[in-house]
């Protein structure tokens, strides 16, 4: 990210809910990033952020193994803002005292405003009550000296606290979530009065550095793109192929494990709208043949990934040779795949190559999506042109089918939930629901039931059905369809698709920082 913008930097200490904070600075036009607390030295040093906040986390403060803020932060002159955890840690850090085995707050709970400060300008007044979401079961016991109280709640009577002077704040609750009304501005207080950040970081100003960064990096090498179909990987295309032209080429592989005609589609929108090299490569008995018998999830992903290194490879000797590969890697797909607390997060994102490229290909990634949220991606695609057939596309993740016929892979299987799938998006459409809908899927379970069709038993499988909302990618939760839509969708499977004789939906949601949903 160009120096020129002013940045916020946030230290993780593992909440699930992290990434909501760099959402909401971002969505002030101010350009924040999330780093795990035991690289926030370097962080500081290299990024030059204008204010830093410290997220929650799980771990308790009490505890001597438990994380900690670099204590050089707190002699940088920066603006600090602390929440949950965040608030804890700097508060016992800075010689404040923090305890458990009081009162518990998981949920809503009413803060009362005590006295002015430039953290509630034009939010909160003095002497109200306001709904904020608590999760905590320490709380700080002793201010450190030069704190004083802003706002109580029953159950944390250091519900805001601050060191004007030195601009510390500490929030108990967290102002990130949607649960805290008047969170965001509580933030956007910190980040533009406070801490003094201009919000000027905008998309138009991310596609022009992005392409001065293209052509630093790439300068006159050779890039193949590895193309999805999916709006990350169009419009890492077109971004590329604006910063550097005819260097780029781009190879959709059709691994067999596309959606009902998804390859033909892909091809012909993209061949359609620009003029950039494709390269449609037929895979399919490579890819299918590798998975057969394979029915563990993590060893399909590590098996496609690895196919699509051995395609791309290929495919770049045929056209004399390519120095970098490029990706639509996202940054969930980094935040997802970094491991900040010792947690299983590094398996989450396996089939990206996030981490690197193997030794053994001579080629390097470019990514230059990579700082990006998938909302923002979609802003970017409109501002470079995309039409929304690109960038109003559901999500489809790498692995394809391969993750959502759950056991062995067979062509049988994947022919039925194609058949099921194009049903399922075929009645979203028809009733006006696509672009309400984040991303809408059926799966093929590993089960058979018996039912009777007509005069005659049947013994088929389960199909699955899933719709989910989203902004992000991050956070999702599942599509309230009626009783009628799902009717009218199962029956036309069951009638229309042989092999299967059970539809179901699925109601599962996917809070912050669970695996994701494919």
């Amino acid at each position: 990210m160009a120096q020129t913008h002013d940045k916020i930097l946030i230290i993780d200490f593992g909440s699930q809910v992290t990434q909501l904070i760099a959402r909401r600075v971002r969505e002030d036009g101010v350009y924040s990033e999330v780093v795990p607390f035991q690289k926030a030295v370097e962080a500081i040093r290299t990024m030059k952020p204008k204010g830093v906040i410290l997220s929650g986390g799980p771990e308790s403060v009490t505890t001597d193994t438990s994380p900690r803020a670099p204590k050089e932060l707190f002699e940088t002159g920066l603006p600090i803002f602390g929440i949950c955890y965040g608030q804890q840690t700097m508060a016992a850090q800075l010689g404040g005292e923090v305890e458990g085995g009081h009162h518990s707050e998981f949920g809503r709970a009413e803060i009362e405003v005590l006295t002015e400060s430039p953290l509630f300008q034009g939010v909160w007044q003095v002497g109200k009550r306001y709904p904020v979401w608590m999760s905590h079961g320490d709380r700080v016991t002793k201010l450190p000296e030069g704190f004083e109280v802003l706002a109580a709640s029953e159950n944390a009577p250091f519900a805001v606290v601050a060191d004007e002077e030195h601009q510390f704040y500490g929030v108990q609750f967290h102002p990130e979530v949607v649960h805290t009304p008047q969170g965001a501005q509580l933030i956007r207080n910190f980040v533009r009065d406070i801490a003094g950040c201009k919000g000027d970081w905008t998309m138009k100003a991310f596609r022009e550095e992005a392409i001065e960064r293209i052509r630093a990096q790439v300068g006159t090498g050779r890039v193949i793109c590895g193309l999805s179909g999916g709006v990350d990987s169009a419009v890492a295309a077109v971004l590329i192929h604006e910063a550097i032209g005819d260097q780029l080429t781009c190879v959709f592989v059709d691994h067999g494990l596309l959606r009902a005609a998804e390859a033909e589609q892909v091809v012909t929108l993209f061949r359609d709208h620009y003029n950039i090299p494709l390269v449609h490569v037929q895979a399919q008995d490579l890819f299918i043949g590798a998975l057969e018998g394979v029915s563990d999830p993590e060893v399909k992903r590590k098996t496609i990934g690895k196919l699509f290194i051995d395609v791309f490879d290929e495919e770049a000797k045929k056209i004399g040779g390519a120095d970098f590969l490029a990706q639509g890697t996202l940054y969930p797909d980094v935040i997802e795949s970094v491991s900040f607390t010792g947690g299983p997060s590094v398996t989450i994102k396996s089939h990206h190559n996030v981490g690197g490229l193997p030794e053994r290909m001579k080629m390097k990634l470019v990514e230059p999506l990579r700082e990006l949220f998938k909302d923002e991606v979609r802003v970017l695609g409109r501002e470079l042109g995309l039409p929304d057939a690109f960038v109003g596309r559901h999500p489809f993740p790498g692995p394809g089918l391969a993750i959502r016929v759950p056991g062995e892979i067979t062509r049988e299987k994947l022919e039925i939930l194609r058949k099921a799938d194009a049903i399922y998006l075929e009645e979203i459409r028809n009733a006006g629901l696509y672009d309400e809908i984040w991303q809408a899927f059926a799966v093929l379970l590993p089960v058979k039931t018996v039912g009777v069709m007509g005069d005659a038993r049947t013994y088929d499988h389960v199909c699955a059905l899933r719709a989910v909302t989203s902004i992000d990618g991050m956070t999702a939760d599942f599509y309230p369809f009626d009783m009628t839509f799902l009717g009218r969708v199962a029956t036309r499977i069951i009638n229309e698709v042989k092999g299967i004789n059970r539809v179901t939906y699925d109601i599962t949601s996917k809070p912050p920082g669970t695996i994701e949903w494919e």
